[in-house]
């Protein structure tokens, strides 16, 4: 029996595209471009000229704060707007974020930074977990995912800044209980899905690591 590839390594690069026209059509908080473009077929040859639409938000970190002792993690609740064409409950449970909005500038420092702004909590060591694309079939965007090692004995309260428009509130959950939130859909968002997954799947390992 032949033993299955672990990994699918694609055959095209960035190489193969060819931008024919990049045209920015709107500037406001958010960014739009129009990318008109060709690129390399499967069945070999080049496609007609595309024409996508990009939203152009910028790159981000999160972290999902997370006090291996107590074996419990940190979540933050605020409204998203854009959750009322989906959902009935706006107030969602989300990690520390934010966006990599200066040149140059660490990811790792920026969940720091977030950390303090928005839940009020210190993080000691940041593990790297990984980068992924949000919808890469219309944004650009990407985030870097970390795990931060917290005492979360000291977050609660009221958090953010106002002159952003920042109403955070503070929840300290165990593991198992973010976990089984995930499984019933009150936690209904990417990164932290994904995040909350990971830490799952590796909450021993990093047990034995950070106590």
């Amino acid at each position: 029996m032949k033993s299955r590839k672990l990994e699918i390594q694609s055959e095209y690069d960035i190489a193969d595209i060819e931008i024919i026209n990049k045209q920015q059509v709107f500037n406001g908080f958010f960014k739009i471009n129009t990318y008109t473009f060709k690129h390399r077929l499967f069945a070999g040859g080049w496609s007609g000229e595309i024409s996508r639409e990009v939203f152009e938000r910028g790159n981000a970190a999160a972290v999902i704060p997370y006090d291996a002792g107590r074996d419990e993690v940190v979540l933050i609740e605020q409204i998203r707007i854009p959750a009322i064409e989906s959902s009935s409950q706006p107030w969602l449970l989300e990690l520390v974020a934010g966006m990599i909005d200066k040149q140059g500038e660490d990811s790792a420092e920026v969940v720091k930074r977030e950390a303090l702004e928005e839940a009020g909590v210190t993080i000691d060591r940041c593990d790297f977990i990984m980068q992924f694309l949000v919808s890469p079939g219309g944004s650009s965007e990407a985030i870097d995912l970390y795990v931060g090692e917290v005492d979360s004995s000291t977050a609660e309260g009221v958090h953010g800044l106002a002159s952003e428009g920042e109403d955070i509130r503070v929840h300290v959950v165990s593991r198992e209980t973010a976990y089984n939130m995930v499984q019933t859909g009150r936690i209904n968002n990417a990164s932290t899905i994904i995040a909350i997954q990971w830490l799952q799947l590796n909450f021993q390992t990093l047990q034995k690591s950070w106590l």
